[in-house]
């Protein structure tokens, strides 16, 4: 598990999905002169307004820490912090502007977790917890078995219907502060609720990067394809070496079932047979894998012994989005791409290595 040594080495085009300076959020825009808030996430606050939604708790010299409701932008951001480290999609959603959430809902699951997992620096779901500083500001811990970031959000600087919070990432570990970053996060007001705007600078803007998001997406998925399609015709071989013929399908080369022994409740595999020959992962085996749609087409009435033929197919999943390229194998091996709009392909493609 790696911990960033600054925030913005890990934000990336395809994790991050921001563009600089440029308004296309759905709220009414407001000119927002350049002052930030001075506020620390440790200053003392200046209005029981601007505070989180945090249970009470008490100080060091024994009053009792403000609350405020749950609809303040502080209480928004922690709650958006939260559900990234839960990497719940759902959850998250809900605190992107109308525009944004719709591009959002519209990507793929990775590139979704891909874009939460940015805002707590962790590779997988984590634990969320949210308590209060002696100030009452947010404090979310996010706690992963090997790593854990605390993320303390400091006063808030409301203008109209912009709101700008200083946040401060850490490992926990860190007792130096050696590598606390520093960020300014922005939220507006859209429909009475507080969603994300900014990172620091940058405007969260996910509809402007979504087709460049699915352009390299996309690209990853036609070299993992053609991998893939290789992969199937070895098990294709394999099998009719082992059974004297072809299979019939895809889910011919799937792993068997399990069964459970009545004396014995651990789960047992059974043996490999023609329908399940265990030659490729249950994934594989429905026809899906990695964005792509995996067919054997047998060529001819004849599935028995070597000279039978077949042909293979790999299709995008969702065109343009997991993939462009149609894969193909014809019956004397050679292997071809070329865009069909999701159609399959065919001999006559361009031959590809």
């Amino acid at each position: 598990m790696e911990f960033s040594r600054t925030v913005f080495a890990k934000l990336s085009r395809l994790s991050f999905g921001l563009i600089t300076f440029v308004w296309l959020m759905a709220a009414p825009p407001v000119i927002v002169r350049a002052q930030e808030s001075s506020s620390r996430p440790g200053d003392a606050p200046t209005s029981p307004a601007n505070l989180p939604s945090m249970p009470a708790i008490k100080n060091p010299d024994g009053t009792t820490a403000p609350t405020v409701p749950a609809n303040s932008p502080a209480a928004a951001l922690r709650d958006v912090l939260q559900a990234a480290c839960a990497q719940n999609s759902a959850e998250f959603s809900r605190y992107l502007t109308a525009r944004s959430k719709e591009s959002f809902e519209r990507l793929t699951p990775a590139a979704r977790v891909a874009l939460m997992k940015r805002f707590v620096l962790l590779n997988v779901p984590g634990k969320a917890t949210a308590i209060a500083n002696p100030a009452g500001r947010p404090i979310v811990r996010c706690e992963t078995p090997d790593l854990a970031t605390e993320m303390s959000i400091g006063g808030t600087d409301t203008r109209e219907n912009l709101a700008f919070m200083p946040l401060e990432l850490r490992d926990v570990t860190d007792s130096t502060g050696a590598n606390v970053h520093q960020i300014t996060m922005g939220l507006v007001r859209e429909n009475g609720q507080w969603v994300l705007l900014s990172i620091g600078v940058l405007l969260l803007d996910i509809p402007s990067l979504e087709v460049e998001w699915d352009s390299e997406e996309a690209e990853a998925n036609e070299i993992t394809a053609l991998g893939n399609l290789r992969r199937l015709a070895d098990a294709v071989e394999t099998y009719r070496r082992t059974y004297f013929r072809l299979p019939e399908s895809v889910a011919s080369l799937g792993p068997p079932p399990s069964r459970t022994a009545a004396k014995n409740p651990q789960t047992k595999p059974l043996a490999a047979t023609r329908e399940h020959a265990g030659l490729l992962d249950e994934e594989f085996a429905a026809g899906n894998k990695d964005g792509y749609e995996f067919r054997i087409i047998i060529a001819g009435a004849d599935t028995l012994g070597a000279p039978a033929k077949y042909q293979l197919s790999a299709i995008p999943s969702s065109y343009g989005r997991t993939g462009k390229r149609s894969f193909f194998r014809d019956t004397d091996g050679g292997w071809h791409a070329a865009d069909h709009s999701g159609a399959v392909g065919g001999a006559s493609d361009p031959i590809v290595q």
